[in-house]
């Protein structure tokens, strides 16, 4: 859903360093291990260690970072993951996404799959290629796990380096500003000062592996030659003080001349494009960015040649936020009626009439767009909070439904536990609140909260409840082991 919030610290949530700091991305993997190209030499596995360090800094970012909570934006760039990654040499690699509260030009990869965007790469990526060669391009450097390739002649210290890096970054993220840079730059510096040459030749490899996937998906790579040029002429503008992305991406004259000479090479497959739904998304964005001024962001929109839709979409969103509800309402029914095949529009409608406490017709919307569109999460999700207000027991049995198809989202969870509380299931409410708990890094608490629940649970004389509390103890205590790195 869309919120108007204050505004925060340039620090809140930097990733001056993310995890393909100094021009590097740390590993990923699944569980299962997979080969991975030849090009550059890739190892062929990553620790079960790695993946849990990256699981462990995913949980401690939540902690500490601001998130941008908006589903409807969180799935579009879930499918967008979803649509390059069998092209980006990735194996059985399962990615979940993250999207950060901050308006600076950032993205970032860490291992175990992690992919996140700030809400500031909407705002300075203007079309769709654009936005999805920064994507591809991470995926590149996950697929080629480049951090622990970099690594590799320090192999005794790398999980400790990484550790030390990641909790730099956590300091950072955290409002440690200068401090937590420090941090990350000396636990790497024994590993890469002398690698720049081999970092550079990480950001080509991964380009090379970006550009490719974005012509098999059917987006056009010259987006991303576009995207370099725009880069490099903001970095020049700005000095000193470009963007975290381009601190960490830098990008030089031969690596802008060896991916046009890439694109040259390359034939796109059947073309995809959505223009007029990235340029919603990006209304969305703008309005999260210019959340005290909203009236800016359409201006901005507008001035940046977005598609009509989306300029109608936007003032639509900033008539609700007015409180001129019936009017936001009647221009997405139109937008939607245009546009069938965009799930997001009358999803948006529905979360109109949730933030508007017309709570069951928030509910009739919902379910009718559930009905096209059975597992859209967005819609689920606004289904679920109109239902608590209606009829607990019904959000819960679907909050049940969700947060088993997704187990990594923490709104899911939060839902889920004020559902059960509500309809009776206390069992079932702790451990709701638990796994709130531990998504959000604070596993202590959310161990502490597992005994309420089992305590509930007896209560209740809920076996099932019981013997899925002990099983996901267990799991609490490594995630808590994991998080004892940082």
């Amino acid at each position: 859903m869309l919120h108007f919030r204050p505004a925060y610290s340039r620090w809140a949530c930097t990733l001056a360093l993310s995890l393909s700091a100094l021009c590097v991305s740390l590993p990923s993997h699944s569980y299962d291990d997979y080969q991975l190209p030849s090009l550059g030499g890739a190892s062929a596995s990553v620790s079960n260690e790695e993946f849990r360090l990256g699981r462990a800094w995913l949980r401690q970012f939540r902690a500490q970072a601001p998130q941008w909570q908006d589903p409807i934006v969180s799935d579009y760039l879930e499918s967008l993951v979803a649509r390059l990654a069998p092209y980006s040499q990735l194996g059985s690699l399962q990615t979940t996404t993250v999207m950060v509260d901050n308006r600076s030009l950032n993205a970032f990869a860490v291992p175990g799959g992690v992919v996140g965007i700030n809400s500031g790469l909407f705002a300075f990526a203007e079309d769709e290629g654009a936005f999805v060669s920064v994507i591809a391009h991470e995926l590149g450097h996950l697929s080629q796990r480049h951090y622990a390739r970099g690594s590799a002649r320090a192999e005794q210290t790398q999980l400790p380096a990484m550790a030390a890096m990641l909790a730099g970054m956590l300091i950072a993220a955290s409002g440690g500003g200068d401090a937590g840079i420090a941090t990350a730059i000396g636990s790497q510096a024994a590993l890469i000062q002398d690698q720049l040459t081999y970092s550079r030749r990480f950001e080509q490899e991964a380009d090379r592996i970006g550009l490719q996937a974005m012509a098999e998906a059917g987006y056009d790579p010259e987006a991303m030659v576009r995207m370099f040029d725009t880069m490099q002429r903001l970095s020049r503008l700005q000095g000193g003080t470009p963007p975290e992305f381009l601190l960490t991406h830098p990008v030089s004259d031969s690596r802008l001349s060896d991916a046009q000479a890439r694109v040259s090479q390359l034939s796109v497959a059947s073309r995809y494009t959505s223009d007029t739904l990235y340029d919603m998304m990006r209304a969305r964005a703008l309005l999260s960015i210019y959340r005290n001024s909203p009236q800016q962001a359409a201006s901005r929109l507008a001035q940046e040649d977005a598609e009509e839709p989306a300029l109608r979409y936007i003032n639509a969103l900033i008539d609700a936020h007015n409180g001129q509800t019936d009017r936001a309402l009647q221009t997405l029914d139109q937008l939607a009626n245009e546009l069938p095949d965009y799930g997001m529009l009358p999803a948006s409608a529905a979360n109109v009439a949730l933030e508007a406490q017309r709570y069951d017709e928030a509910i009739s919307r919902s379910q009718r767009l559930l009905r096209l569109m059975p597992n859209y999460l967005p819609a689920q999700l606004t289904l679920a909070e109109a239902q608590l207000q209606r009829d607990p027991e019904a959000a819960y049995e679907l909050l049940r439904d969700i947060t088993t198809q997704h187990p990594e989202s923490p709104q899911g969870f939060n839902l889920l536990a004020e559902a059960a509380g509500r309809s009776g299931f206390n069992g079932w409410g702790h451990l709701a609140r638990a796994e709130h708990l531990q998504l959000t890094g604070r596993v202590d608490r959310g161990i502490r909260q597992l005994s309420i629940a089992k305590d509930a649970a007896q209560q209740e004389n809920d076996q099932q409840a019981l013997a899925r509390i002990e099983q996901r103890r267990e799991a609490f205590m490594e995630y808590r082991e994991a998080l004892e790195k940082f």
